[in-house]
């Protein structure tokens, strides 16, 4: 099992990868939404976020519209919003809500951790380093190397055809 370093006064917000790589909540200033459980795939993972909520040790938290608008804003200029799933979306939405309680988000996820670095919220890696730069991100074509705003939506290149990619920029 994982060790952690939960303190009474600390606030962790716990994503996904916490209870895949083994992080166990306990203390009441746990915290998480329920779209992370669309996320948890394998069995040891799902009853140990089952067991944190049933002890009291997790709470499952709605995020405000004003919170999840503001940080679309945010990763909208990043280029993260090409790369963050909905449940994610919703996690850094909370982490901005308690920002002013000083949260500790428990992630492994790099995209997570580039925005949690530009929100300048702390984050704790379980089973990786964590990320020390922040990227951003933009969507290039192959072939001209013409460059897209984050809300094209195609695939493929309007000019000449080539793949459309998602290109990391080191900021």
């Amino acid at each position: 099992m994982k060790e952690n370093n939960n303190s009474k006064n600390n606030y962790f917000i716990i994503d996904a990868s916490g209870f895949i790589n083994g992080f166990k909540p306990y203390g009441k200033n746990n915290f998480s939404v329920s779209e992370i459980t669309e996320e948890i795939k394998d069995l040891k993972s799902k009853l140990s976020l089952e067991e944190a909520i049933s002890s009291g040790n997790l709470k499952i938290s709605d995020v405000s519209d004003e919170s999840l608008n503001e940080l679309k804003k945010i990763i909208e200029k990043s280029g993260d919003t090409l790369r963050l799933s909905n449940p994610d979306i919703k996690l850094l939405a909370l982490a901005l809500e308690l920002k002013d309680k000083n949260p500790i988000v428990v992630t492994d996820d790099y995209t997570i951790q580039n925005t949690l670095k530009i929100l300048d919220i702390q984050f704790k890696p379980i089973i990786n380093k964590g990320i020390d730069t922040i990227y951003n991100w933009k969507k290039v074509c192959m072939g001209c190397k013409k460059e897209y705003l984050n809300s094209y939506k195609f695939d493929d290149c309007e000019i000449c055809g080539s793949k459309v990619y998602k290109k990391r920029i080191k900021l």
